[in-house]
């Protein structure tokens, strides 16, 4: 069923295993118990970054197949993407697998629409186990949206570390599991922010717009929540979607969590926090979904943002579109 932009799923598509590796950075905060694999070099035994950052999503989807319990035969389809041109990370990860690939990208909210497009084709019946995944590096990003690492460039304060990282979760039908309740699909919104440093402001409004719209479509509030989990926001944005939020009657403050503003140890040496398509796949599929199936948190909006640009589009002086999509998670 849906109703306005959010998709009910009446068959409850579960996430039944989920896997998540991370750097040496970002190992240091509070995911670092968390993750099943946590490096020491971040070139992870590779000869480049962009090597690296494939090896990390492979390993991570490897990871959920296996603590599910499942062989590569069980998975019907993989949906990932990542944020390198033509998501050769996701692609070039899939060629090491014989089941199908569904490239998907949305910059940093690829974690949260890969799941969702994973539940809706599990809640229609037409599979039965979709991996969906996605990562990001610190120095492929870098590389590829601002400058090359050699340069040594000053970062501005309203600038974000791209995480190291990588998250996948097997989502399948069945009764056992976190459930997948439902479903919010984003619009894109650009508010006109030109500084590709400045992530947490130009994402903001899309991250409002989606979760005041499942607030819309299914008569929930704030208060049903545990947490209401952004993908990376940065202490700036976190505090920009809950001004917007409150300013259309939505009060966020005591259920929002910004997986960008509490990934790192000490937020203030990384300027605004974390950011990429891995901070919110990373945190999710370590720290969050353990909590959950430890009983902790019971309900979780999860709501990952995206900065859809591009090296191109910031050359010709355009401004920036953003998309946000949420998952309603459940235990």
């Amino acid at each position: 069923m849906k109703k306005g932009n959010t998709i009910f799923f009446k068959n409850s598509p579960r996430i039944v295993s989920y896997a998540a590796i991370c750097g040496s950075k970002e190992k240091e905060g509070i995911i670092g118990g968390f993750a099943d694999v946590t490096l020491d070099d971040d070139m992870y035994g590779e000869t480049t970054y962009e090597k690296a950052e494939r090896k990390m999503l492979v390993n991570s989807i490897s990871l959920a197949i296996e603590k599910g319990g499942f062989n590569e035969t069980d998975i019907d389809v993989l949906l990932s993407g990542d944020l390198l041109n033509q998501i050769i990370s996701a692609s070039f990860a899939a060629r090491r697998y014989s089941f199908p690939f569904l490239g998907v990208y949305n910059a940093c909210s690829t974690m949260s629409e890969s799941i969702l497009l994973a539940a809706a084709l599990t809640d229609a019946g037409y599979i039965k186990r979709a991996v969906a995944a996605t990562g990001s590096h610190f120095a492929s990003a870098e590389r590829q949206y601002r400058y090359p690492l050699e340069l040594g460039c000053t970062r501005p304060p309203q600038a974000q570390w791209t995480v190291t990282g990588a998250g996948s979760c097997v989502v399948a039908s069945g009764k056992e599991g976190i459930k997948v309740t439902s479903a919010t699909m984003g619009r894109v919104c650009d508010y006109g922010v030109t500084d590709v440093n400045n992530m947490g402001a130009a994402m903001a409004p899309a991250a409002a717009d989606t979760i005041m719209q499942h607030f819309k479509d299914t008569g929930k509030t704030p208060d049903d929540y545990d947490m209401i989990l952004t993908g990376d926001l940065g202490a700036l944005g976190s505090r920009i979607v809950k001004d917007l939020t409150w300013e259309k009657g939505y009060d966020i403050s005591d259920r929002h969590v910004d997986c960008g503003e509490i990934i790192y140890k000490v937020i203030e040496s990384e300027f605004q926090g974390g950011s990429g398509a891995g901070c919110s796949a990373v945190v999710l599929n370590s720290y969050v979904l353990s909590k959950m199936q430890a009983g902790l948190y019971k309900r979780i909006l999860f709501a990952a943002t995206g900065a859809l640009l591009s090296t191109v589009s910031s050359g010709q002086g355009e401004s920036i579109p953003c998309i946000s999509h949420a998952v309603e998670l459940e235990i």
